[in-house]
């Protein structure tokens, strides 16, 4: 089928990349062009791995790249589409205003999804006048690695929709849970907690990165640790997430003075080069701060 994806940022261009590797015709779009590019030439990296590594053939490496088509406008990007997947911020009022736009160009039967990975499913659904067609499909980075795929089921959302949703997850090879919709649904509300606290660990100087981040890497076999995680994710967002479970659950999600003062500094991460970590052409190179070590 033909899906749409709005956004090429770290998971935009992950979605568009597993969904074209499954077989389907992908268009993906952001609203600059230099972002489009950006995010196709993520998508033909992260394949080069795979087939340096012998996990992707030559073969499926092109025919990958040649379903993959970009845009910059809206309307030719979800023309036709069966599904369309926005990827954009977490704001709430963009990723309605992007529903509401998408609906004016598609299919009454279009589905449309958002990757949100914390936000009210159900309040983003209310800006479209058939709801019944609205889902979540949260997707985990680094996409094309990680198997679990959150359906997220608002309110609104019909069976067949909600059916539809969980179809195409096991059609491109990967793991659904279905899970209402909740502030932080399951992984988000799990995933945030333990990240809130390495934070806070960093705080009391109970260790440095690299060994709370190690802790959890071998200790509990998880794939990359909490700190490192966060600066992937972008502390920023890290931040509107715990501040939207605040308002929502409660003061056990208030963030660190530490996470706020690094997004007021515009340390956000791996996507501005400093976070937590020191990051050069996508690679740790150091620690951001006195922890004891001497990067």
């Amino acid at each position: 089928m033909k899906v749409a994806v709005l956004g090429a940022g770290t998971m935009g261009n992950g979605i568009a990349q597993v969904t074209a590797m499954a077989g389907h015709d992908v268009t993906m779009r952001d609203i600059e062009q230099e972002f489009v590019d950006d995010g196709l030439a993520t998508i033909e990296s992260n394949l080069q791995g795979g087939v340096d590594r012998d996990k992707v053939t030559q073969a499926e490496m092109d025919a990958t790249l040649a379903r993959i088509d970009t845009a910059v406008e809206l309307e030719p990007a979800v023309e036709d589409a069966d599904l369309v997947i926005e990827a954009v911020p977490e704001q709430m009022d963009l990723k309605r205003d992007t529903f509401a736009d998408v609906e004016a160009l598609v299919d009454t039967d279009t589905v449309i999804a958002t990757n949100t990975s914390s936000l009210s499913i159900t309040e983003i659904a209310s800006a479209l006048e058939h709801d019944e067609r609205a889902v979540g499909l949260h997707f985990f980075n680094p996409v094309h690695l990680m198997q679990l795929v959150e359906v997220v089921v608002p309110e609104q959302s019909s069976e067949s929709t909600v059916a539809f949703a969980e179809e195409f997850v096991e059609g491109i090879d990967r793991t659904a849970v279905t899970v209402r919709d909740s502030a932080g649904f399951a992984s988000s509300r799990l995933g945030v907690t333990l990240g809130v606290e390495a934070i806070r660990m960093l705080e009391e100087g109970v260790a440095s990165p690299q060994d709370i981040d190690a802790a959890m890497e071998l200790g509990y076999n998880h794939p990359m640790g909490p700190i490192e995680l966060g600066d992937v994710v972008g502390l920023d967002v890290r931040l509107d997430i715990l501040e939207y479970l605040r308002e929502e659950l409660g003061e056990r999600f208030k963030p660190p003075q530490l996470l706020k003062q690094k997004v007021r500094a515009g340390k956000l991460g791996k996507k501005t080069g400093e976070g937590f970590y020191v990051w050069e052409d996508g690679e740790i190179v150091g620690t951001s701060g006195d922890w004891g070590d001497d990067a």
